[in-house]
């Protein structure tokens, strides 16, 4: 038996009342969604338990099986560790995104998706001006990065604010504030001349694009705790593709194989047919294969209904049809969100999440769609996320 996880990254969200009352799943056209979910089990699983954080770091952690109230200590540390960065201790590490304030607001939690090599650059230039044997930043994807510090472990304390949770609010209202956040906001506010004037941002600017005005730090974490790795837990060989360094981390924990698929990326550029062309491959070579898609989540985040919905309608027909074609008498397909990412908020909700589990030994339940309204009324609800991932392996 072969097995295979979708997560749609932040498919999930509210009813839109300028859309009919719909919500984006609702309005995306999914007709391989809606045929799995006729011929499969759908309901609602809870993958933040209560009182933690809705990151993609904690639920993602419930979808693969592992309960985030035992293991989750913190995004950045996860994301350090597929980048390779070590953490020792009396070290601690910050998620350090590139941003773009304008007249004082949160203009783009991402300078613009700022590209990867651009971002590069930038990062360079900050580790040659701030820079020390206390501090170094690292280069990741597009507008995300990590910040080591050492022997500052009180900045764990301070209180920061992710930044797509404030678009277009006053900054000044969500620096970091605390204990521990005075060098926090003093790398923050030394960042700004660093990057005005930088070359990178001249020429985005020239080309009508959002240039990258500071750094913003926010999900500090200090070493993170072991993971039993995931063969041992579940008995089965796996491997992971995804578009951020989050989940890639993840997959490492959990002593998955992360394979690297050409034209995978965390936006709508995302090479969809490819991913999921890659990862039904390395299920030859595999017994499980995770497919982690970020586009809806990102989509959502930027407050744009048309992109959520495109990038719903993609997966579906670019990778949920090649999932469903694939040996169906001999594979058993997990597709979920792991969160919700409401457009009205723009940023990640607690809330429950619509859930399919399709494939051999799986017997209907009547949903006749991929929808967060069809899950709850099948009445079908896991309180505990992490237990869907045995749920996939015993029908």
């Amino acid at each position: 038996m072969k097995y295979c996880v979708l997560i749609v990254d932040g498919a999930s969200g509210w009813p839109l009342p300028e859309r009919g009352g719909k919500s984006c799943l609702e309005l995306a056209q999914t007709p391989n969604l809606e045929a799995m979910a006729w011929e499969g089990v759908v309901g609602l699983v809870r993958t933040v338990p209560p009182g933690m954080e809705p990151s993609s770091a904690c639920a993602c952690m419930s979808v693969l099986g592992y309960d985030p109230s035992v293991y989750y200590r913190g995004r950045s540390a996860i994301e350090a560790k597929s980048m390779d960065i070590s953490i020792a201790d009396g070290e601690v590490v910050f998620r350090c995104n590139l941003v773009a304030v304008r007249n004082g607001k949160m203009w783009s939690y991402s300078s613009g998706y700022i590209s990867t090599d651009e971002a590069r650059v930038l990062i360079a230039a900050l580790n040659e001006r701030l820079g020390s044997d206390k501090v170094h930043f690292h280069p990741g994807v597009s507008y995300r990065h990590i910040c080591k510090i050492k022997g500052r472990e009180d900045t764990l304390l301070a209180t920061c604010t992710p930044p797509h949770d404030i678009p277009d609010k006053f900054i000044s209202e969500f620096l970091p504030h605390g204990q521990g956040s005075d060098l926090l906001r003093d790398l923050m506010a030394s960042s700004e001349a660093v990057l005005k004037g930088h070359p990178v941002n001249i020429e985005r600017q020239a080309r009508g694009d959002i240039p990258a005005t500071m750094i913003w730090l926010f999900w500090g974490s200090g070493r993170i705790l072991e993971m039993p790795p995931f063969k041992q837990v579940y008995g089965l060989d796996a491997a992971m593709t995804s578009g951020v360094d989050l989940l890639r981390g993840l997959a490492r924990m959990m002593g998955m194989e992360v394979f690297d698929i050409l034209g995978v990326t965390d936006g709508l550029d995302n090479d969809y047919a490819a991913q999921a062309a890659g990862a039904l491959e390395a299920l030859e070579r595999h017994d499980l294969v995770a497919i982690h898609i970020e586009a809806p989540d990102e989509a959502a985040h930027a407050g744009s209904i048309d992109h959520k919905i495109e990038a719903i309608q993609r997966i579906d027909t670019e990778v949920v049809s090649r999932i469903r074609s694939y040996s169906p008498n001999a594979l058993r397909v997990l597709i979920m969100p792991d969160h919700p990412t409401p457009i009205k908020i723009q940023t990640h909700s607690d809330e429950p999440v619509p859930f399919v589990l399709w494939g051999r030994g799986f017997e209907t339940t009547g949903a006749r769609g991929f929808t967060e309204a069809e899950a709850k009324n099948t009445g079908i609800f896991i309180d505990e996320g992490h237990t869907i991932m045995a749920r996939l392996m015993r029908a």
